[in-house]
């Protein structure tokens, strides 16, 4: 009976920002040798940590699936995947339930590669896992300065390389990229001659702007939030899942001061608002002052708070007291009853910023919204954790900026400007 074919993949994702630009790599390896069979990474845009993890899985199984003719049937091929990523270990273990809507999809695909009983899991340190982790951060820098990922410089030059294994292969399927990057998509894999060493030196990415390319004229949003309600002054919790406020007359003053002043300034060329009233009344004041329309774009509308709507920060404390620290320490945590974590909130308002930038190109926007997804647009820009979304101050009627540049980097320009209300 022929013995089957044995692998080791080890695979990795990584996104700077989480979400924020991501990639993965992929390494399938000769569990006898130690020799590199074959790489695989890709630049996918803007994703989350997990996305980036299954992406890399599934690369590294379909890199292993082409090395072997028959690999599809029962007993032609054996796999270990070693991966630091516990919840990807986890689940495709079938020991974590899959509940995130972004990750069913991508466990499935990975489940339809090889049969079931050709593939174990295995949880590695971050420390063993240094090849794949490179590969992802290559296929990152690669992306980010627009390039493609190509295998590493000594890999490259080995005299008799064999053809990729994961030349051909269909991309891995997922949520669109980063528009905003403008970088094209990147996927390469080359196997080693028997015995050659496989580690490489990393393209230094550029840094700085010395040797930047003229990327043009960047996308431009002006981040204004809302006026104050009524709940303002008050500092209670006030997002989507709530009364939907009307502007106080304080925030109606506001409003009128921030529209003089912006009509003056005379750079606003679009004006987009959150869905919700406190918004939409804010934007109309800018409105008819500069004699431009509103357009809507539900992404950017507030947190939805669940059961906290309404409540002042030291009730939330004195009724839902673990809930709240919870959500204190952890992006992914959510509002008692239903509400969004911050993690969620960050894939919708990353989502909106694509699409925004993407159709106003080169172009002045006002945004129209609220204190979340301002701190999460500036956050994203920064490349900072979402801790720092609690050391950001953003008053009423505050004024932000941020550029987006052709390249998918982004310069904070201007953060909670309340000169206009003097």
């Amino acid at each position: 009976m022929t013995q089957p074919r044995q692998f080791v993949i080890e695979a990795d994702g990584g996104s700077r920002g989480n979400p924020g630009p991501a990639g993965y790599g992929a390494v399938v390896i000769d569990p006898v040798t130690g020799e590199t069979l074959a790489e695989a990474a890709e630049y996918i845009g803007v994703a989350t940590n997990n996305v980036a993890e299954y992406k890399g899985l599934i690369a590294g199984l379909r890199a292993a699936k082409a090395l072997v003719p028959d690999a599809s049937a029962d007993g032609a091929l054996r796999v270990r995947v070693r991966m630091d990523s516990k919840l990807v270990v986890e689940q495709m273990s079938g020991r974590w339930k899959i509940k995130h809507p972004d990750m069913k999809p991508l466990a499935a695909e990975a489940a339809r590669i090889l049969p079931a009983s050709a593939v174990t899991y295995e949880w590695i340190p971050r420390e063993k896992n240094k090849h794949a982790d490179r590969l992802a951060n290559e296929a990152m820098d690669a992306g980010k300065r627009g390039k493609q990922w190509e295998p590493s410089a000594s890999t490259a030059a080995l005299d008799t390389p064999r053809p990729s294994a994961t030349a051909g292969l269909p991309p891995v399927s997922g949520p669109p990229g980063d528009a905003a990057a403008g970088a094209a998509k990147a996927r390469a894999a080359l196997a080693s001659r028997p015995g050659a060493a496989t580690k490489a030196a990393k393209a230094a990415p550029q840094v700085g702007w010395g040797a930047a390319p003229d990327l043009g004229t960047p996308a431009t949003f002006v981040l204004l939030r809302h006026g104050e309600t009524a709940l303002t002054p008050e500092k209670r919790f006030s997002g989507s899942g709530g009364s939907d406020p009307e502007l106080s007359a304080a925030g109606r003053h506001q409003a009128d001061r921030i529209a003089r002043s912006l009509a003056e300034r005379g750079t606003i060329e679009e004006i987009v608002s959150s869905p919700l009233r406190r918004c939409r009344e804010t934007a109309a004041a800018v409105a008819a002052r500069l004699g431009l329309e509103v357009r809507i774009e539900d992404g950017l509308r507030e947190t939805d708070f669940g059961a906290w709507e309404g409540l002042t920060f030291a009730e939330v404390r004195e009724r839902y007291g673990p809930d709240l620290d919870a959500w204190l320490a952890s992006a992914k945590a959510a509002p008692t009853g239903g509400g969004e974590s911050f993690a969620e909130v960050a894939r919708r308002v990353a989502a909106a910023r694509d699409r925004l930038t993407a159709r106003h190109a080169g172009r002045t926007v006002l945004l129209v919204t609220h204190v979340t997804p301002i701190k999460t647009l500036v956050r994203l820009a920064l490349g900072a954790p979402p801790e720092a979304m609690f050391r950001m101050e953003l008053s009423a009627a505050s004024v932000s900026a941020v550029a987006y540049y052709a390249d998918g980097n982004a310069s904070v320009r201007v953060l909670n400007d309340t000169s206009h209300l003097r």
